[in-house]
């Protein structure tokens, strides 16, 4: 008895290929029934598989384009030397979510429709919600805060700073816009007398321009100048004053 019972239990020890098969016989029809839909699919499309990944591809820049990241091509001259006219930047579309917001030396593209016109424009942010933004000091300097601000790294060789004099406060949620070509940007100084005195609503921003993608013999990333970086906060009655 003892020897059959022994049998017995080798026998039933010697088939583990009955545990075995189980977690692959379970998984089999899902991975079958996946290959099995690219297959019905590929089958409708004219094309086959080589549609499908191109419509996948395709679909895959779509969201990119419009969640993530943009291209945008330079229009006009207002933002040399850095941007040249036809270059292609790369805008990142998530730059100011979550909580974030554009900063003083940031280059972005907005959607000027009702301050600036309709289309869509690229500038750098000189002033944000609270800045008093003045030009120009004694040494020809923008100010923001009372801080002279060296723009002598991006600015367009040949140009000041303006040749239009102001002194703004952006108001709360507003941004104060230039070109980096002054002499050839139309931007919040030519409409300091227009509804909304030339700011622009942070929340107009499309996102920020990261880097120079073509032509690749331009291509670099772009940076926020160290310009910006010793502008203190504004003065807390600054933001009172519209």
């Amino acid at each position: 008895m003892d020897t059959e019972a022994q049998h017995t239990e080798r026998d039933r020890s010697s088939r583990p290929s009955d545990s075995g098969d189980t977690p692959s016989d379970s998984a089999g029809p899902e991975g079958r029934s996946r290959f099995a839909l690219v297959s019905r699919v590929s089958a409708w499309l004219p094309g086959g598989r080589i549609t499908l990944a191109l419509l996948t591809c395709l679909l895959f820049l779509l969201f990119l384009s419009t969640f993530v990241l943009r291209p945008f091509q330079i229009p006009s001259g207002s933002m040399e030397r850095g941007l040249r006219i036809g270059d292609r930047v790369l805008v990142n579309k998530l730059a100011y979510r979550f909580g974030a917001a554009p900063q003083r030396g940031d280059i972005v593209v907005f959607d000027g429709t009702g301050y600036f016109g309709h289309a869509d424009y690229i500038k750098r942010v000189v002033g944000v919600g609270g800045d008093h933004v003045v030009c120009c000091d004694k040494d020809g300097r923008i100010q923001v805060n009372g801080r002279p601000v060296d723009e002598s790294r991006f600015l367009y060789p040949g140009n000041s700073p303006s040749a239009v004099p102001f002194d703004v406060v952006v108001p709360a949620g507003r941004l104060f816009l230039l070109g980096d070509h002054r002499s050839d940007s139309s931007d919040s100084r030519d409409h300091l007398g227009s509804p909304g005195g030339g700011m622009v609503p942070a929340g107009a921003v499309i996102g920020r321009a990261d880097a120079i993608v073509w032509p690749f013999a331009h291509a670099t990333r772009l940076q926020r100048p160290d310009a910006y970086a010793r502008v203190p906060a504004p003065a807390p009655e600054a933001g009172s004053h519209g």
